[in-house]
């Protein structure tokens, strides 16, 4: 993981500090530490943006941004990877998540038909509300650990190469 490869994909931390919409968190946005590229920086913004990307809400990039903030991860990894679930993703998202719900809840799948109106929210959300919460928290978990423990390792892995790199260079 080369900083110049990363930093040629993450905005500059004026464009995050001067945001309209994350000017809600102030002076918390000048703490340096949230645009650092380091392992451990980088490797709990992957958590973060990939376990939120699995959060029912509408306010999941503000909610990344909360939560890098508090435990001072890279505020723009985190923000940039919410939007694995965009509007095209989100729905092969939630069917999976659903999916798994059904099976670490034990619960039977049931028929339904989706519809957009308050009825079917009000009615057809009580039959698929606990699966569906159960799995979005289960996957959110499981994707985030695994790239935040793929992204220590290789982080690793390209320094140790790099450094023994450097070393049989000096030794020729």
């Amino acid at each position: 993981m080369a900083r110049k490869f990363l930093r040629k994909f993450i905005p500059h931390p004026d464009t995050f500090k001067h945001h309209p919409r994350l000017q809600v968190f102030g002076d918390w946005l000048h703490d340096p530490y949230l645009f650092h590229l380091n392992r451990q920086s980088v490797s709990q913004a992957m958590f973060i943006g990939l376990f939120t990307a699995f959060v029912p809400v509408p306010t999941q990039m503000i909610l990344a941004a909360f939560i890098a903030i508090l435990v001072r991860a890279n505020l723009p990894i985190s923000v940039l990877l919410v939007w694995v679930s965009n509007p095209i993703t989100i729905a092969p998202l939630f069917y999976f998540a659903y999916k798994v719900g059904l099976v670490v809840t034990g619960t039977e799948s049931t028929q339904f038909v989706f519809e957009l109106s308050w009825q079917w929210l009000t009615t057809g959300l009580a039959q698929v509300w606990l699966p569906f919460l159960v799995g979005c928290l289960v996957c959110g978990l499981f994707f985030g650990l695994l790239a935040s423990t793929v992204t220590r390792y290789l982080w690793r892995w390209y320094v140790i190469h790099r450094w023994r790199k450097r070393c049989n260079g000096r030794s020729t």
